[in-house]
């Protein structure tokens, strides 16, 4: 039905929500350039639900079921011919946030951002606190403004501080993005236990693209002494499709080495990395393509480190990567490394020069990942348009 090399071939197979125009949203699977609609299909009632949350709340064995139904009914003739009435063109539906966001943190997990990011912001000083190569460094943000790729981002509002002037309330002029990979916990936890890393594939369904929005004046101004707040919390764009970690099994690589060694709850052989290949594009401009690979962190240790206070794992609870950087000019995940904060505005394939993000601009982040036999796992794209600020 669907040509092996398609990146939404049945290697893949990613879930996500979808209405067209003749009932509720429901659960779908993204199958080459059409959506399967799963409720008639297979029959289970969590795939009626306008969300994703109680398929994810069924865990890892009702997941792995799922997918070898799913798979045995797009390979076979004959199952082929009963899938066909509950396909439809990706094209002539609405794809919508597919989970509810239950709780939202994001990490700080590149070393190569975190190391440019310091030398920027804090010239003359070390780049890396004394706490980032001992623990994923991170923060809680507002699940409720997470939104689903093709939603608007209204410039937001926030304090300044001008050099030399009072506080002011104003739109933010240092607009950015940082591109990031999302984690989606479908098997919640039991309050007061810790969760390992090896319990990542447990609890973790599979994983989305994440643009964190970061107001970078706004951040400046309000983040000492707690961190970041209202700068990073008005919005943060993921996509619409989830992309299972089973369809990952050819994407995972060892992690780095790390100095010092971490504490033994953050080790297992569940630490390994993704390579995971993303590229941002600003106003039609491929302006980075940065390499997941090289993260510090893993998602297996942030998971682990996110509960060894005993904090409980939600059905729907999000954890972004922190932005993927590298090392190479062109790979890096933020404004704010690509154009050393804003101080070097790079050109566009307009002309028109860019320090940080504009209205009317259109940014996308897409990724794709290695699959079996030399094929592409597609991981979707989150897009969004800049509007201005409210008066």
């Amino acid at each position: 039905m669907v040509p092996e090399d398609h990146p939404y071939g049945v290697h893949n197979l990613p879930f996500g929500v979808f209405s067209d125009g003749s009932g509720p949203p429901r659960a779908g699977v993204a199958v080459g350039e059409e959506v399967l609609d799963l409720a008639p299909l297979l029959g289970d009632d969590p795939f009626r639900a306008e969300t994703l949350n109680p398929f994810l709340a069924r865990g890892r064995p009702f997941w792995d079921e799922t997918r070898r139904r799913l798979q045995d009914l797009l390979t076979g003739t004959a199952q082929a011919e009963a899938v066909r009435p509950h396909l439809f063109p990706r094209e002539a539906v609405r794809l919508h946030l597919p989970f509810e966001v239950a709780d939202f943190a994001d990490f700080y997990s590149s070393l190569e951002h975190a190391t440019r990011a310091g030398r920027i912001l804090r010239p003359g000083e070390e780049p890396l606190k004394p706490n980032w190569r001992h623990l994923p460094v991170g923060y809680h943000g507002r699940a409720g403004t997470v939104i689903v790729s093709g939603t608007p981002v209204r410039r937001p509002y926030g304090q300044l501080k001008p050099p030399d002037a009072a506080p002011e309330l104003a739109p933010t002029r240092r607009l950015d993005l940082e591109a990031e990979i999302g984690y989606v916990v479908g098997t919640p936890s039991i309050p007061g236990a810790r969760v390992t890393v090896d319990d990542f594939h447990d609890h973790v369904f599979g994983l989305v693209l994440l643009i964190d929005w970061s107001a970078r004046d706004i951040q400046a101004w309000e983040a000492a002494p707690l961190g970041p707040f209202l700068a990073k919390s008005f919005a943060t764009t993921i996509s619409p499709w989830v992309v299972p970690l089973d369809a990952l099994g050819d994407a995972w690589v060892p992690s780095p080495p790390r100095d010092p060694a971490p504490l033994p709850y953050l080790t297992g052989a569940a630490d390994r990395g993704l390579d995971l290949r993303l590229e941002v594009e600003i106003g039609g401009t491929v302006v980075s393509r940065p390499p997941y690979r090289s993260m510090y962190w893993t998602p297996a240790q942030q998971l682990a480190h996110l509960t060894v206070n005993g904090a409980r794992l939600r059905t729907g609870d999000l954890y972004g990567s922190g932005t993927v950087s590298g090392d190479a000019d062109g790979t890096q995940g933020s404004l704010l490394e690509l154009t050393v904060n804003g101080a070097r505005p790079m050109r566009l394939d307009d002309g028109s020069e860019l320090g940080f993000l504009r209205d009317g601009d259109a940014v996308v982040l897409r990724g794709h990942a290695p699959g079996p036999g030399g094929r592409t796992v597609g991981l979707g794209e989150a897009r969004a348009v800049i509007e201005p600020a409210t008066a």
